[in-house]
Protein backbone atom coordinates (compact mmCIF):
# COMPACT_ATOMS: atom_id res chain seq x y z
CA UNK A 1 0.00 0.00 0.00
CA UNK A 2 2.96 2.29 0.54
CA UNK A 3 4.08 1.94 -2.72
CA UNK A 4 0.66 3.11 -4.38
CA UNK A 5 0.49 6.32 -1.89
CA UNK A 6 3.97 6.84 -2.60
CA UNK A 7 2.83 7.42 -6.47
CA UNK A 8 0.08 9.96 -4.85
CA UNK A 9 -2.85 10.78 -7.56
CA UNK A 10 -1.78 7.32 -9.82
CA UNK A 11 -1.53 5.23 -6.73
CA UNK A 12 -4.83 5.97 -5.93
CA UNK A 13 -6.04 5.84 -9.56
CA UNK A 14 -4.63 2.39 -9.29
CA UNK A 15 -5.39 0.78 -6.07
CA UNK A 16 -9.50 1.94 -7.01
CA UNK A 17 -9.30 0.34 -10.35
CA UNK A 18 -7.86 -2.53 -8.63
CA UNK A 19 -9.97 -2.56 -6.02
CA UNK A 20 -13.02 -2.80 -8.50
CA UNK A 21 -11.68 -5.77 -10.49
CA UNK A 22 -9.46 -8.87 -9.23
CA UNK A 23 -6.99 -7.94 -5.70
CA UNK A 24 -9.43 -8.02 -2.88
CA UNK A 25 -8.15 -4.81 -0.42
CA UNK A 26 -9.60 -1.69 -0.14
CA UNK A 27 -8.89 1.42 -2.17
CA UNK A 28 -9.87 3.58 0.77
CA UNK A 29 -6.01 2.88 2.05
CA UNK A 30 -4.22 4.03 -0.22
CA UNK A 31 -6.55 7.33 -0.84
CA UNK A 32 -7.12 8.34 2.79
CA UNK A 33 -3.14 7.94 2.99
CA UNK A 34 -2.21 10.16 -0.01
CA UNK A 35 -5.10 12.60 1.68
CA UNK A 36 -3.14 12.39 4.60
CA UNK A 37 0.13 13.89 2.66
CA UNK A 38 -1.88 17.02 1.77
CA UNK A 39 -3.17 16.12 -1.53
CA UNK A 40 -5.53 18.54 -3.10
CA UNK A 41 -9.20 17.10 -2.80
CA UNK A 42 -10.39 16.98 -6.41
CA UNK A 43 -7.96 15.66 -8.67
CA UNK A 44 -7.95 12.42 -5.40
CA UNK A 45 -11.51 12.58 -5.49
CA UNK A 46 -11.44 12.12 -10.16
CA UNK A 47 -8.48 9.61 -9.49
CA UNK A 48 -10.32 7.39 -7.17
CA UNK A 49 -13.52 7.66 -8.99
CA UNK A 50 -12.66 7.34 -11.99
CA UNK A 51 -10.00 3.88 -11.43
CA UNK A 52 -13.02 2.57 -10.13
CA UNK A 53 -15.75 3.21 -11.98
CA UNK A 54 -13.27 1.85 -15.15
CA UNK A 55 -12.82 -1.25 -12.68
CA UNK A 56 -16.18 -1.58 -12.10
CA UNK A 57 -16.55 -1.28 -15.78
CA UNK A 58 -14.05 -3.91 -16.96
CA UNK A 59 -15.89 -6.80 -14.75
CA UNK A 60 -19.18 -5.55 -17.02
CA UNK A 61 -17.33 -5.98 -19.68
CA UNK A 62 -16.07 -9.49 -18.50
CA UNK A 63 -19.45 -10.57 -18.12
CA UNK A 64 -20.73 -9.25 -20.81
CA UNK A 65 -17.90 -11.48 -23.13
CA UNK A 66 -20.04 -14.64 -20.90
CA UNK A 67 -17.19 -16.78 -20.28
CA UNK A 68 -17.76 -18.07 -17.39
CA UNK A 69 -14.36 -19.72 -16.59
CA UNK A 70 -13.06 -16.64 -17.30
CA UNK A 71 -14.91 -15.17 -14.36
CA UNK A 72 -14.11 -17.70 -12.03
CA UNK A 73 -10.82 -18.14 -12.59
CA UNK A 74 -10.00 -14.41 -13.19
CA UNK A 75 -12.22 -12.59 -10.44
CA UNK A 76 -12.90 -15.76 -8.20
CA UNK A 77 -16.40 -15.88 -8.72
CA UNK A 78 -18.11 -18.89 -8.24
CA UNK A 79 -20.63 -19.75 -10.41
CA UNK A 80 -23.51 -20.65 -7.90
CA UNK A 81 -23.34 -16.90 -6.65
CA UNK A 82 -23.32 -15.30 -10.05
CA UNK A 83 -26.05 -16.95 -10.74
CA UNK A 84 -27.77 -15.52 -7.62
CA UNK A 85 -27.28 -12.64 -8.38
CA UNK A 86 -28.34 -12.82 -12.25
CA UNK A 87 -31.73 -14.06 -11.01
CA UNK A 88 -31.87 -11.49 -8.51
CA UNK A 89 -30.71 -8.56 -10.87
CA UNK A 90 -33.19 -9.78 -13.96
CA UNK A 91 -36.40 -7.98 -12.51
CA UNK A 92 -34.52 -4.87 -11.52
CA UNK A 93 -32.80 -4.04 -14.17
CA UNK A 94 -29.81 -2.06 -15.23
CA UNK A 95 -30.24 1.19 -12.84
CA UNK A 96 -28.66 -1.61 -10.23
CA UNK A 97 -25.49 -0.89 -11.82
CA UNK A 98 -25.77 1.90 -8.68
CA UNK A 99 -24.86 -0.64 -6.42
CA UNK A 100 -21.72 -2.25 -7.59
CA UNK A 101 -19.88 0.05 -5.59
CA UNK A 102 -21.02 -2.53 -2.44
CA UNK A 103 -18.16 -5.01 -1.08
CA UNK A 104 -18.32 -8.22 -1.59
CA UNK A 105 -20.99 -8.21 -4.17
CA UNK A 106 -20.27 -5.36 -6.17
CA UNK A 107 -18.44 -7.44 -8.59
CA UNK A 108 -20.92 -9.87 -8.79
CA UNK A 109 -23.21 -7.57 -9.43
CA UNK A 110 -21.14 -5.58 -12.11
CA UNK A 111 -20.47 -9.09 -14.29
CA UNK A 112 -24.05 -10.07 -13.83
CA UNK A 113 -25.36 -6.94 -15.99
CA UNK A 114 -22.84 -7.66 -18.46
CA UNK A 115 -23.64 -11.24 -18.55
CA UNK A 116 -27.45 -10.13 -18.60
CA UNK A 117 -26.41 -7.21 -21.15
CA UNK A 118 -28.18 -4.54 -19.27
CA UNK A 119 -27.87 -1.13 -20.79
CA UNK A 120 -24.29 -0.26 -20.91
CA UNK A 121 -25.47 3.39 -20.51
CA UNK A 122 -27.64 3.08 -17.88
CA UNK A 123 -25.53 0.95 -15.90
CA UNK A 124 -22.25 3.05 -16.42
CA UNK A 125 -24.24 6.08 -15.36
CA UNK A 126 -25.68 4.58 -12.57
CA UNK A 127 -22.11 3.05 -11.28
CA UNK A 128 -20.38 6.23 -11.86
CA UNK A 129 -22.80 8.08 -9.40
CA UNK A 130 -22.53 5.12 -6.95
CA UNK A 131 -18.62 5.43 -7.25
CA UNK A 132 -18.89 8.80 -7.02
CA UNK A 133 -20.74 9.05 -4.18
CA UNK A 134 -19.00 6.39 -2.16
CA UNK A 135 -15.62 8.26 -2.30
CA UNK A 136 -17.13 12.10 -1.82
CA UNK A 137 -18.37 10.41 1.47
CA UNK A 138 -15.21 8.67 2.47
CA UNK A 139 -13.49 11.44 1.81
CA UNK A 140 -16.05 13.63 3.88
CA UNK A 141 -15.71 11.39 6.87
CA UNK A 142 -11.65 11.68 6.44
CA UNK A 143 -11.87 15.60 6.27
CA UNK A 144 -14.04 15.71 9.65
CA UNK A 145 -11.92 13.02 10.91
CA UNK A 146 -8.84 15.53 10.58
CA UNK A 147 -10.29 18.00 11.79
CA UNK A 148 -11.09 16.32 14.67
CA UNK A 149 -7.96 15.81 15.74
Amino acid sequence: MEFLIEYGYIGVFIAAFLAATVLPFSSEVVLTGVMLTGASGLPLFIAATLGNFLGGMSCYWLGMIGKTEWIEKYLKLKRSKLEKVQLWIQGKGSWMGFFVFLPGVGDFIAVALGFLRANIWIVALSMFAGKAIRYWVWMELVYKAQQMI
